[in-house]
């Protein structure tokens, strides 16, 4: 597949701009997905979103049910609806995303899609470069240059990870081929990548766990494993992601734009903040191989968020945020444990009272 480049002069994504006024989301359901469409909704914008059916849309908000992955059945489910942009919270490989340029080529001028700082992780292809103690800019990885072998089994993610050697490289490799596949050519829209580093708060609707695992180790005293000289990473807000996906789906930029906080940490300063927070000490082990908390690296890729800058996005510093997402995360942990003590408890009672009859 050849690419070239594609740019739109004065192309800008500020964050004051209105959202669109008819927005298409596939996915959104979890997290800050379904913050991203009652953001567009209580804006004003006549959202549609698309999904499989796994969550009802918030009210006030179109759906409609198909398998983004079947070309017939999105179109048909689709009918005669346009839309003056669409965010993809759920393109993950190539294959999707020459589905969705054939699908949507006639029904909007515009296509965001949510990517992800791992394209920058080294581990996950040698052709990512990055310099240790230089934060990582878009022009890393260029959707114009980058490879797509749309004959891999895009569709079987055990394969995938099977050919990869590995679920990190498999989904960090299939979101940058995905966005190879929207930049190639002569795009039939304008096309943008939001790049999110970790996003975390939202306590309970943090699906994935991982600040949690921080919060949970601290409070109960268990060692986090943590590399040997563990690596900063980037991050972001759940509610500031999207309303980032929301101003760019409002510009006309067009590429690949960095989301986070500009500062930096390591799973050593993070563990540092909960045990503040929580009044107690964190414990730490050395990491062995796959075992290691969520955050902790042994290489470089936070991010460059000058580009993003340069747009009109901005995004706040860390430590105006991340106490709080610590203190919902360790909130919901607490609630969560108290849950299953309960339920625990309530087992026992009845299995206790069967047994007695």
């Amino acid at each position: 597949m050849s690419h070239s480049t594609t740019s739109h002069s004065g192309a800008t994504a500020t964050a004051g701009n209105r959202a669109p006024r008819r927005v298409a989301v596939i996915g959104g359901t979890r997290y800050f997905g379904r913050h991203l469409v009652t953001l567009l909704r209580d804006a004003g914008a006549e959202v549609t979103l698309v999904n499989r059916g796994s969550a009802p849309p918030p009210p006030g908000v179109d759906h409609v049910l198909a398998d983004r992955d079947d070309e017939d059945a999105l179109t048909a489910a689709l009918g005669d609806r346009t839309f003056d942009a669409v965010i993809d919270q759920v393109l993950y490989t190539p294959a999707q995303a020459a589905v969705a340029r054939r699908v949507f080529a006639d029904r909007t001028p515009r296509y965001v899609m949510t990517s992800t700082m791992e394209v920058y992780d080294p581990a996950t292809s040698p052709l990512v470069r990055t310099t240790p103690g230089v934060p990582v800019s878009e022009e890393a990885v260029d959707p114009a240059h980058w490879p797509v072998d749309l004959d891999l089994p895009w569709h079987d993610p055990a394969a995938l990870v099977r050919h990869f050697g590995g679920e990190a490289t498999s989904y960090a490799e299939g979101k940058r081929q995905a966005e190879a596949v929207l930049a190639a050519g002569e795009p039939p829209f304008g096309w943008a990548s939001v790049r999110s580093a970790h996003v975390l708060g939202g306590g309970a609707l943090d699906f994935t766990g991982r600040l949690a695992h921080f919060t949970g180790a601290v409070a109960a005293g268990r060692p986090v494993a943590v590399h040997e000289r563990p690596q900063p990473t980037s991050f972001v807000r759940h509610e500031e992601i999207a309303a980032a996906l929301v101003a760019v789906a409002a510009s006309s930029s067009v590429g690949a734009v960095n989301a986070a906080s500009a500062e930096p940490i390591d799973a050593v300063a993070l563990s540092e903040l909960i045990a503040g927070q929580l009044g107690t000490t964190a414990r730490y082990r050395p990491a062995e191989g796959a075992d290691h908390a969520p955050f902790s690296f042994d290489r470089w890729y936070p991010m460059d968020t000058r580009r993003a800058g340069s747009l009109g996005l901005s995004f706040s510093p860390l430590g105006s945020w991340l106490p709080a997402a610590v203190g919902e995360a360790a909130a919901a942990t607490t609630a969560e444990a108290g849950a299953t003590v309960e339920v625990a408890a309530t087992i026992t009672t009845t299995t206790t009272t069967v047994k007695d009859v």
